[in-house]
């Protein structure tokens, strides 16, 4: 899955143009198992991206999973989401 995981990523962000659509796909996709197993660390990472990026829908769904988290889970995919920010 990581190698998906960053083969999406890398395409989202080809050209220079960012595509918030496809970090939205992301975190859609590990918040609903689609493909691969329920992570809701994973899947917060990537609406957060995508809220950055500008997706107004990410970030309505960012909110929402949020109030499901614990807060040691939340805390860890806000770093995880600043990290890849920081590489990319």
């Amino acid at each position: 899955m990581a190698r998906f995981e960053m083969q999406n990523s890398e395409y989202a962000t080809m050209g220079g143009e960012a595509r918030p659509d496809i970090f939205c796909d992301m975190g859609l996709m590990y918040a609903t198992g689609r493909g691969c197993p329920v992570d809701l660390v994973s899947a917060h990472k990537w609406l957060n991206i995508a809220a950055i990026k500008g997706s107004d829908r990410a970030a309505e769904l960012r909110a929402d999973l949020a109030r499901t988290m614990s807060k040691t889970d939340l805390a860890a995919a806000l770093r995880a989401a600043r990290e890849w920010m920081t590489l990319h």
